[in-house]
């Protein structure tokens, strides 16, 4: 497997700015562009397999860009933690596809969003005033909806900023795991490559000097999970009134999205219910579904039948 370049771009937000990292597989001057979003505590190298099995499949003429969303992975963690939110993350992806759009003109424009990413698509294609370069071609929603399980969200919210302190990457790796097994069956060689891009060590500060990691103990070589726990503020915010508010914003968005659609959901999602991806088939863009056995919350594409579904949808 090749190994993708890694970007940042300059974002604005009312505490001051951020940058916000983005990784690019395949061919830069390529017109058709596959933007692949991550869900609330991953980062853009989730995407690694898929990214890689598309731009195969393409013949290398595929750009696959994978941002890190504000306070995930090589971003900038913001300095008001209220600001992990939707709106925020939207402005940033926009910002990045018009700067990819300025330095190499798009043509053709699709989106894969993972749970979190998912949403920040549909807040994307299903806005008239989305300041895009091309409207979104071809949409995959993995495993989210308008209407998300309550259940699910207080599992989330119980780890959500509750990372710790590992001696070891193994360590480390089995801590993820644990949180994470609803992802569905993964080798050990695949959940490492999953969670490699998920530490960091201890002391790392970023190149600018501006705090990343929790403040570090002495440098005995520990890891701790590379994302700003402070993102778990705004999402404990959420409350059965808010929620609701929110669920009627999200399919009004949905609603309105023109997009060829596919909602991916694995089988056994505690997130995102039966019903709901049912009720995505015949509203809005009527999205086709594919439910993937012996998966919860959520595929991670990494599986060959799952990176195959999404890249026949994409580039079948």
């Amino acid at each position: 497997m090749t190994a993708p370049t890694r970007h940042f771009i300059p974002c604005e937000d009312a505490a001051g700015g951020h940058r916000m990292a983005w990784w690019q597989w395949g061919s830069p001057e390529s017109a058709h562009v596959v933007v692949c979003v991550h869900g609330l505590t991953r980062q853009g190298r989730d995407f690694d397999v898929l990214a890689q099995a598309l731009v195969d499949r393409a013949g290398g003429d595929l750009s696959v860009v994978c941002p890190d969303i504000a306070g995930r992975g090589e971003s900038d963690w913001l300095r008001d933690p209220m600001l992990y939110q939707l709106p925020l993350y939207a402005a940033d992806v926009l910002a990045m596809i018009a700067e990819l759009h300025r330095v190499h003109p798009i043509g053709v424009l699709d989106y894969v969003g993972t749970s979190m990413g998912g949403l920040i698509g549909v807040a994307i294609a299903g806005s008239q005033h989305a300041p895009l370069p091309v409207p979104i071609r071809r949409f995959v929603i993995n495993d989210v909806g308008p209407a998300l399980d309550p259940v699910a969200l207080q599992r989330i919210g119980a780890y959500v900023g509750q990372g710790g302190r590992y001696a070891t990457f193994d360590q480390a790796a089995d801590a993820l795991w644990a949180l994470s097994t609803s992802f569905g069956p993964h080798s050990t060689s695949e959940w490492h490559a999953l969670s490699r891009h998920m530490v960091v060590p201890a002391a790392q500060r970023s190149a600018d000097g501006r705090r990343k990691v929790a403040a570090a103990g002495p440098d005995d070589g520990a890891l701790v999970l590379h994302y700003d726990p402070a993102i778990a503020q705004a999402f404990r915010t959420i409350t059965a009134e808010t929620a609701a508010q929110g669920e009627a914003v999200m399919w009004a968005l949905y609603d309105a999205v023109d997009a060829r659609t596919l909602v991916t959901r694995g089988s056994e999602s505690d997130l995102l219910s039966r019903e709901t991806a049912t009720a995505m088939t015949t509203r809005g863009p009527r999205a086709a579904l594919v439910e993937f056995d012996g998966v919860g919350h959520a595929p991670t594409f990494v599986a060959p039948d799952q990176s195959a579904v999404v890249a026949s949808f994409i580039l079948g």
